[in-house]
């Protein structure tokens, strides 16, 4: 079942900039970086009352966030929904004609287990689904 939003997650060109740009917006310091190195990123996140903004920056050139970056500019990569099961979420989801890009979950950043839904399911939205490890 889905409980709440976990995260937003922002693709990034210049880590250290955004995170300097995000601490004035939100008048916070990151309160975690951590590489993820099966996605090829850095990652780094902010709190927002019991959400989170996460900036995802590229480690190499064939990381997805590299391509996304390439095709769509920075901005907004994916929204992070989080279930209490991610195998029960999957299979619900699948029953109900939701097409995933990979339906094997993942470690992830943050301590989580991650699988992503298809855009092309989702009105061009990708959408994450986690799960606390």
């Amino acid at each position: 079942m889905i409980k709440k939003i976990e995260h937003i997650g922002i693709a990034v060109k210049d880590l250290k900039k955004s995170e300097e740009l995000f601490e004035k917006l939100l008048g916070e310091k990151p309160y975690k970086t951590e590489d993820v190195k099966s996605e090829g990123v850095t990652t780094s996140f902010f709190k927002v009352a019991d959400q989170k903004v996460e900036l995802l920056h590229a480690t190499s050139e064939e990381s997805p966030i590299s391509k996304f970056i390439e095709k769509r500019k920075e901005g907004i990569h994916h929204l992070a929904l989080y279930v209490d099961s991610i195998k029960n979420e999957v299979e619900r989801l699948k029953g109900l004609g939701f097409e995933f890009i990979s339906t094997t979950p993942k470690k992830g950043a943050d301590n989580k287990m991650i699988v992503f839904l298809h855009p092309k399911t989702t009105n061009g939205v990708l959408v994450e689904l986690c799960e606390e490890i």
